[in-house]
């Protein structure tokens, strides 16, 4: 496995610097945003599908500090109701996926997107409960007449391109869980996998390390993010696990990001590790920061310095006790 960080965290620094500093750290690889909520701060897909010499430029960048791309991310929501909207997070999507094509970069991440409850919808509607049965209904229309299609067609223009699609299991859209994933690859197939990250598994209840095994025998981890929760136990139980309240409010909320080692112990952390690699995940893991209560750098330096605990880097080779 390799060790890499998605550069958003360093939005503030030159792509040089930024890439400077993660190698510097002794990183593998770089997850580098194209647009969507990730911005575009070290990556523009239009300056650099409109220019081969500064897409040669950009990929030498890269190399030359002995570091690789692991996956281009455009997380957004391509279904929203307001068509503008939309449009232009689909735009993003498909201007990545050809610019990964042309890179070499093997995985676009994104969401899948949440639609609205009908066609003249404003906002996303996200069921979370099976009755009333209204609720039924809308999950019903939302993948029969919109998630399934439009990844239909997308998962269609990835193969193209020689690109996979991994979706990061995030709630308040249609794609969150094991379940959801694994729904939408049987319907597109093998091009969608997940860009698994377990912080938004803790939340929902779901223990990484089953995730990992559920999706891992279907082949269907494209990518992985490392970044940690803690659950407060007695805010959750006033607030309960779908907390409405803001990121920044973090001594009254039910849980809250925080960065690796710092939710779970590294005994945690190893058996997700170990579970990746039964599985035959031999890819980036890939650290994202978002932890409230350190900065940046902080935040960045512990993650790194606890995951290369625990990181399996080397091939196994031949089992000389069996």
């Amino acid at each position: 496995m390799k060790l890499g960080v998605f550069s958003v965290l360093f939005a503030q620094k030159s792509f040089e610097e930024a890439l400077d500093y993660i190698a510097a750290k002794g990183l593998d690889a770089i997850e580098i945003g194209t647009g969507g909520y990730p911005g575009t701060a070290h990556c523009d897909p239009d300056v650099l599908l409109a220019d081969e010499e500064k897409l040669k430029a950009f990929k030498h960048a890269v190399e030359s500090r002995g570091l690789i791309i692991s996956a281009l991310s455009c997380h957004a929501n391509p279904l929203h109701p307001q068509k503008h909207l939309a449009a232009a997070d689909d735009a993003t999507i498909r201007k990545t996926i050809e610019l990964a094509g042309r890179l070499g970069v093997p995985v676009v991440n994104t969401f899948s997107g949440c639609p609205g409850d009908h066609e003249d919808a404003k906002y996303p509607n996200w069921p979370v409960a099976p009755w009333p049965n209204d609720f039924q209904e809308i999950l019903a229309w939302q993948w029969e007449y919109k998630v399934i299609p439009y990844w239909t067609e997308i998962g269609a223009l990835a193969v193209k391109h020689g690109v996979k699609i991994g979706l990061e299991l995030h709630g308040g859209f249609s794609v969150h869980s094991p379940a959801t994933l694994l729904r939408l690859r049987e319907a597109v197939g093998p091009v969608i996998g997940a860009n698994l990250d377990p912080s938004h598994m803790w939340w929902q209840g779901i223990d990484p390390v089953q995730a990992v095994h559920i999706l891992g025998r279907a082949g269907a981890i494209h990518h992985f993010h490392a970044k940690d929760t803690t659950i407060d136990p007695i805010n959750v139980n006033h607030h309960g696990v779908t907390d409405m309240q803001s990121y920044s409010l973090m001594l009254d909320r039910a849980w809250q990001f925080r960065t690796v080692g710092f939710g779970h112990d590294l005994k945690v952390w190893a058996d997700i590790i170990s579970a990746l690699r039964l599985v035959g995940y031999d890819y980036v893991v890939s650290i994202e920061h978002e932890d409230g209560l350190m900065s940046v750098d902080e935040g960045f330096t512990k993650a790194v310095q606890n995951l290369q605990q625990v990181l399996i880097k080397e091939p196994l080779g031949e089992m000389w006790w069996v």
